[in-house]
């Protein structure tokens, strides 16, 4: 009997990450990868060399009966899940003062409930099953905060505390969960950020700053990594025998940043963070 391929779930497939991961498990990992987006379009992507494939799913991981149902048929198809990879997410920028309930609540529910939705729906797949892998996107605001994007570390920072927490509570199911956490992506995401609707008015105490700020993170995005490096380390991930790591940082740059944060005065990183941003 011939090598079964693993089954991949992607979401966030449309663009930058999602889509880099999406290509790379199928074309050179040879795994079949349901990449699953709001405007998912598109045919059956067959890469005879690996016999691998990409299948366009439309789904919004905001709606949690079509994200069961989702699941149901990958596993009428197939019989299981092997890999769930959480990537959709969104941004948002404004200061915390001038953020909304409701923009905040926007920030929040694809980025994190979005991801939970996921988790919640393959989980029971993968634990009856034995193993399954669950990778969800954070990003390296989850440790470092981000002035003007104080909503977006926030979330980002409940996915690594989630993943966490998931580690923890997956032991001896055969599952596991990790997160990875890329720092400055040239992707998209930049071109697609919103701003709180106070942000943008010039009576805001905070709207020269907010754009200074934003227009720094925007240029470092624009100059960062490609999105095919983040997509090699989520396949190793994925490739790994035994469980994944629950986090990892992408990028030797980032990797310091993740140890000076941890080694370094809380005081001294946010002063930094702070000449760097405002």
């Amino acid at each position: 009997m011939g090598h079964e391929p693993k089954i991949v779930l992607l979401t966030g497939g449309s663009s930058g990450i999602g889509m880099a991961t999406a290509d790379m498990l199928a074309e050179k990992g040879g795994m079949i990868v349901y990449k699953a987006s709001r405007s998912a379009r598109g045919p059956v992507n067959e890469y005879m060399d690996s016999g691998g494939m990409t299948i366009p799913l439309a789904l919004d991981v905001n709606d949690e009966a079509a994200v069961r149902a989702a699941v149901d048929r990958i596993v009428r198809e197939h019989g299981r899940i092997d890999v769930l990879v959480s990537n959709a997410g969104n941004g948002i920028g404004g200061a915390v003062e001038d953020t909304s309930d409701g923009e905040a609540r926007y920030q929040f529910e694809t980025t994190f409930f979005g991801s939970m939705n996921m988790v919640r729906a393959c989980l029971p797949v993968m634990r009856t099953r034995g193993s399954g892998k669950i990778i969800l996107v954070g990003s390296v605001a989850s440790f470092i905060p981000l002035p003007f994007q104080a909503y977006y570390s926030a979330a980002k920072s409940a996915l690594l505390s989630m993943a966490r927490s998931l580690s923890i509570e997956l032991k001896g199911t055969g599952v596991s969960c990790g997160c990875i956490l890329p720092g400055d992506v040239k992707t998209g995401f930049t071109a697609n950020r919103k701003m709180t609707a106070k942000a943008q008015e010039r009576s805001s105490a905070y709207h020269d700053a907010t754009l200074r700020s934003i227009a720094k993170m925007e240029m470092d995005e624009q100059s960062g990594m490609p999105p095919e490096a983040i997509a090699k380390v989520i396949m190793r991930q994925v490739r790994r025998k035994g469980r994944v790591r629950t986090s990892v940082i992408p990028g030797f740059g980032y990797k310091l940043i993740g140890l000076a944060w941890k080694i370094l005065p809380e005081r001294f990183i946010l002063w930094v963070v702070g000449l760097l941003y405002t």
